[in-house]
């Protein structure tokens, strides 16, 4: 099962996709892939309250902040695991702007993960309604996320809008919960 969960910053995606990801996994074993680089003392700040939503959920972390299919290999058993990633929009700004990094990539990398273990739930952001103006860089930014978002949208299973920690179910393909 494919679902993408998406909403603005502070919406409770986190936590619902923490949650979602639980109650898929049953038995099988949970990964979540952090993909943030924890830049300056908020990005620190971040990941630590990450880490502490996570307390007692018995997910193992993976960091991988780039080439997200290159954490397939410390998952044991892809084909009993649930993959949580955390969070799309960091992915898509580690590939553009970090050397290395290649922003073409993520979709077909994101379906090896979908491919190759039970569940994979992936987390992103709303960012494209604030209606501020930006540079060139994240206005190109913007545009390949927005690209990626429809792309894994189009592939979901489910597609899920979180508002005020309340989840708002956009598509299914099949019921699962």
């Amino acid at each position: 099962m494919f679902a993408l969960i998406f909403g603005g910053s502070g919406s409770g995606k986190s936590e619902y996709a923490e949650k979602l990801s639980c109650e898929l996994a049953q038995k099988n074993e949970k990964y979540y892939i952090a993909t943030m680089i924890p830049y300056g003392e908020e990005g620190k700040k971040r990941v630590e309250r990450h880490k502490k939503l996570r307390e007692g959920k018995d997910f193992y972390t993976i960091e991988q902040t780039m080439h997200i299919s290159g954490a397939l290999e410390k998952i044991k058993n892809p084909r009993n695991s649930t993959v949580l990633i955390e969070c799309m929009s960091n992915l898509v700004a580690n590939e553009m702007f970090e050397p290395g990094g290649n922003t073409q990539s993520i979709i077909k990398e994101c379906m090896t993960i979908r491919d190759k273990c039970s569940n994979i739930i992936i987390v992103t952001n709303d960012i494209f309604s604030d209606g501020c103006i930006y540079d060139e860089s994240t206005r190109e930014y913007i545009r390949q996320l927005a690209y990626i978002n429809r792309q894994l949208a189009q592939d979901a299973d489910i597609v899920e809008e979180v508002v005020y920690s309340v989840p708002v179910r956009l598509k299914t393909i099949y019921e699962i919960i």
